[in-house]
C-alpha cells in the first residue's frame, strides 16, 4: 500500500501566463509569467521537466517513475497504463492573461505513425475567470475542411469556431482532433492523457517567430463535422451537471471518456470521506477551501491550489473536508470501464 502522495509543482513559463497561480502558492519564475504548473506529471526524459517529484513523506524526492518502477502496482492497480508504461494522466493547473492559440493535438492515428507525437485528449473545468470570458471548442458542424482552409487564409478562422462564456465549474471536454483555445482571464484546472505535443492552427495573427503555426501537421488531425464528437459532452455547464448528495458532499459528475472520469464536490458542511483501496488511482485537486488526509502512516494537508495523488492500494484512513471547500476528482481510467 502507498500513502497519498503530494507533489512538487512543477511551473511552466507561457507568454499567455497570469498572475492567479502565485496567489495558490505555486513556484514563480524570475522575469517569466507562469503560465501553467504541472501537478502530477510521468513524461519521457525528452519533455523538460516532465517527472513529478513527490513532496514529503516517507517518499519525499522521489520521482514518478522511481515510484512507478518501485510501487508500480500499489500505485497503478488495474488502470490503463499510458502506452510507454507510465501514469495515465498529466494534470495541471493554467492560468491565461491573454487568449492561448487555436489549435489541435495527435489523435491515435497520428501518434501511431510518429512516434515523437502522443496523444492528446483533455478536458478544462473552469476554477475562476473574469466575466465575459470565454473558450472555443470545435469547428462548426456545416463547415468543411475547405471552408475553413480558406478562413484561415484569410484571417477568418473564428468565424467557422463555436465558443462559450464560462462560469466557475464548467467543464469543456476536448478529444484528440477537436479545435480548441482557452480564452483569456482564466483559471483552469486540465485533465489530460500524458502528452505535451500541440500543433497551433492560428495563433489571433500575433505573428511571433517564437510562435510557429504547425498547419502541415494540424490538417493531419483535425476533425471536422460530426467526427468531432466521440459520445462525451464537449461543454458541461456547472448548473446543468448531474447532482448527487450525500454526508454533507455535494458531487457533480462533469465527464466521463475513455481516459478519464471527472466529479467536483461541494462540501456543504465539515465532513469525512473514508479513504480505502479502489484498484484505481485517482487525482484529488483542492480549488477552494482545504481538506486533509488522514491514514495509517500520517496526515498530508491540502489547502486551495494543493493536488493529491490518491493511490490505487492506499492505505486506509479519511479525508476531512472544511465546510464551503471545492474538490475535483479525477479517476484514472481501467479496462473494466470498457467491459461496462
Amino acid at each position: 500500500m502507498l500513502p497519498p502522495l503530494r507533489f512538487t509543482p512543477i511551473p511552466k513559463p507561457r507568454p499567455w501566463g497570469a498572475s492567479r497561480l502565485a496567489a495558490l502558492g505555486k513556484p514563480t519564475i524570475q522575469g517569466s509569467p507562469v503560465g501553467e504548473t504541472w501537478e502530477v506529471a510521468d513524461l519521457p526524459d525528452s519533455i523538460a521537466d516532465g517527472q513529478s517529484v513527490v513532496d514529503g513523506g516517507t517518499f519525499h524526492g522521489m520521482t514518478m517513475r522511481g515510484l512507478r518502477a518501485s510501487h508500480g502496482r500499489a500505485l497503478l492497480g488495474i488502470a490503463t497504463p499510458a502506452p510507454d508504461g507510465g501514469f495515465p494522466l498529466l494534470v495541471k493547473f493554467l492560468d491565461a492573461a491573454d487568449n492561448l492559440s487555436l489549435q489541435v493535438h495527435p489523435d491515435a492515428g497520428y501518434a501511431a505513425s510518429h512516434p515523437d507525437a502522443h496523444l492528446k485528449t483533455e478536458a478544462w473545468i473552469v476554477v475562476d475567470c473574469d466575466p465575459g470570458a470565454r473558450v472555443y471548442r470545435g469547428i462548426r458542424t456545416a463547415t468543411t475542411r475547405d471552408e475553413f482552409a480558406a478562413a484561415l487564409a484569410a484571417g477568418r478562422a473564428l468565424d467557422h469556431i463555436e465558443s462559450f462564456a464560462v462560469a466557475p465549474g464548467d467543464c469543456i471536454y476536448l478529444p484528440s482532433g477537436v479545435c480548441h483555445a482557452l480564452g483569456a482571464g482564466i483559471l483552469a484546472a486540465e485533465v489530460q492523457t500524458p502528452s505535451d505535443t500541440t500543433f497551433r492552427v492560428w495563433d489571433w495573427d500575433r505573428n511571433d517567430p517564437k510562435r510557429p503555426l504547425h498547419l502541415e501537421q494540424a490538417w493531419q488531425c483535425m476533425k471536422f463535422g460530426r467526427a468531432q464528437d466521440d459520445g462525451t459532452p464537449g461543454f458541461v455547464p456547472f448548473a446543468a451537471a448531474r447532482r448527487h448528495e450525500a454526508a454533507g458532499i455535494v458531487t457533480r459528475r462533469l465527464c466521463r471518456s475513455a481516459f478519464f472520469s471527472i466529479e467536483l464536490l461541494d462540501a456543504e458542511r465539515d465532513a469525512r470521506i473514508p479513504v480505502a483501496e479502489t484498484g484505481v488511482p485517482e487525482i484529488w485537486m483542492t480549488l477552494a477551501g482545504s481538506s486533509r488526509w488522514t491514514t495509517t502512516s500520517g496526515t498530508v494537508d491540502a489547502p486551495a491550489g494543493t493536488t493529491v495523488l490518491r493511490p490505487a492500494h492506499v492505505e486506509p484512513g479519511s479525508i476531512s473536508i472544511a465546510a464551503g471547500s471545492r474538490v475535483l476528482r479525477t479517476t484514472c481510467a481501467s479496462h473494466l470501464d470498457r467491459a461496462m
